[in-house]
This record gives structure tokens, sequence and C-alpha cells, in this order.
């Protein structure tokens, strides 16, 4: 009787207890050519019924791609939950030149985006999990561990920025139309050394979310994912998104800690700057002259 008990008790409470890492390796592809094989990966995700909205090779960090893609039933859930939930339309998978695969967990991530809502897309999450296993494969797990009762609320040490810091806001616009085509002129201007990776608009509930490369060789991402490691390259890019009037991005301090959950307090010390000339170069995408 105190087995079954038992049983029952870790049945019951085990979503909240296990740890889950934020990156799984894919099988291995053909090396080669960094392009060439970003495509082959783009043509697996395409069999399996996604669709592949951007690709990204960021400067400073040679061999090193990110294909994203996203997926109609997540877009479902994502407009049903709304809000700052369009921040994870993008699935992100990263490549090397020599054919290593690797792709950002679902259940990690959703857990982190879609917080107290995370049931009501459970679904689709699941779906896409399963479906880039089937494309991709499912390797290894890597990255670190988060517990899984603990990414809802996440924050890399007490008192650090968390999914819903008032310093995400960017900028606040007029109208959502004008918030995006002011992000869609500025990627497409290169304003602060940036380029557009991918967007993902959903006008009908007012919510965009758009990829971001920073090309910059001294304030891109280049410099500081080279100190805190190349391989969670599935991190990347980086995002602005669009809620009503109010381009936002999350704040570093919580989505770099978030991406690299491994990393000592020492090594994040040696990027202390980072988080904010992100957000200077992703307020003047966003339209703000005065950066």
């Amino acid at each position: 009787m105190r087995a079954l008990w038992a049983v029952v008790v870790l049945c019951v409470f085990s979503p909240w207890v296990w740890a889950v890492s934020p990156y799984l390796y894919g099988d291995r592809v053909s090396g080669g050519d960094l392009s060439a094989v970003m495509g082959a990966v783009e043509g697996k995700l395409t069999r399996a019924g996604f669709q592949v909205v951007g690709r990204y090779a960021p400067q400073g960090i040679p061999g090193h791609g990110v294909v994203v893609a996203t997926d109609r039933e997540l877009l479902r859930a994502i407009a049903q939950l709304g809000g700052a939930a369009i921040v994870g339309a993008g699935i992100r998978v990263g490549v090397k030149s020599d054919g290593t695969v690797s792709y950002m967990n679902p259940d990690y991530w959703y857990r982190a985006y879609f917080r107290k809502q995370f049931r009501l897309a459970e679904r689709a999450v699941a779906g896409v999990q399963q479906r880039l296993a089937q494309a991709l494969g499912r390797g290894r797990p890597f990255g670190g561990d988060v517990a899984a009762k603990d990414l809802p609320e996440y924050q890399y040490m007490f008192g650090m920025e968390g999914f819903e810091s008032d310093k995400n806001l960017l900028m606040e616009h007029l109208s959502f139309e004008d918030a995006v085509r002011t992000i869609q002129d500025n990627l497409a201007r290169g304003v602060a050394r940036t380029a557009k990776v991918y967007e993902v608009i959903l006008p009908e509930k007012k919510l965009a979310v758009f990829g971001v490369a920073m090309n910059d060789p001294k304030e891109g991402e280049g410099w500081w994912v080279n100190v805190i490691g190349t391989e969670n390259i599935a991190a990347l890019p980086y995002e602005i998104f669009v809620v009503n009037n109010r381009a936002n991005h999350l704040f570093a301090r919580y989505r770099i800690a978030l991406g690299w959950p491994a990393v000592g307090m020492g090594t994040f010390m040696r990027i202390v700057e980072a988080p904010g000339i992100i957000r200077d170069t992703l307020r003047a995408v966003a339209g703000d002259t005065g950066h």
C-alpha cells in the first residue's frame, strides 16, 4: 500500500519537480558549407509541416547558424493566449558547419513564456515537441537544468528581472500598425547595424514578433555569446515583440539567463554591459531616436 501511495504521489507531483533542459541535440547532417547545412535542416522542417520563416548566421560566431520556423497549431494557441506569448512564435534550430544540429526544447521555453497559461497551450506544445523529434531526432538534452515549477517565474537569481520586467518596454507608438511599420522600416534600413531574421504578425490580435540580427562587430551578439558559450546557439536571435501599440523585448538579465542557465555568475559578470547594449540597440529599432 505504501508503495502504491508513493507512485500516486510521484505521478501527481512529478511535473513540478522534474528538471528541464533548454536544448536538445538532433541527428547530425552532412557537414560543409554553413548555408548548405541550414538548407538541409530547412528541408527536414518543411517536410514535417513546419513553416520556415528565417535563417541567421550571427556575425562573429563563425560556423554557427540558426534556422527559425513556426507552426500553425502553435500560432493558434498563441493567438488564444494573447499578449507577450507572441514572443514564443519562433521555433529555433541551431546548426554548425560540421553538421551538428540542436534545437530549443519547447517544454522548457514555453513553460517560461506561457507561464500560468501553459496548460492551455500544452497540446500544441507537445505536438511541436513530437514533430521536432521526428524531423530532427531527439538526442541528449543539454544547456543546464531548471525545475519545471520554476520556469513560469524564472529568475537567474533573486532580485533579477523576470518575464514581466518593467525594463522590457522599448517604446510606445500611436497604434499597432505604426509600431510594426516602424520596426520593419528600421530593420530594412539596418538601423544600429541590425537586420531582420524573421517576422510573425497576427494583425487580428495586434501581436507581432521580429527576430533581430545584431551585426555590430563590437556591440552585436558575437562578443557576448563567445564569452558564455556558442553551443547554445539555438537561443538566438533576440526578439522585439509588439503587443497593441507597445514595442517590447525581454530584458537580457532574464532572456540571456534563460538561454544559458548553467553559466556561472563569474562568467555573466564578464558580459555585464550586454543588457544595456541590447536594450539600446532594440530601442533604436523600435523607433526611439534618442538612442
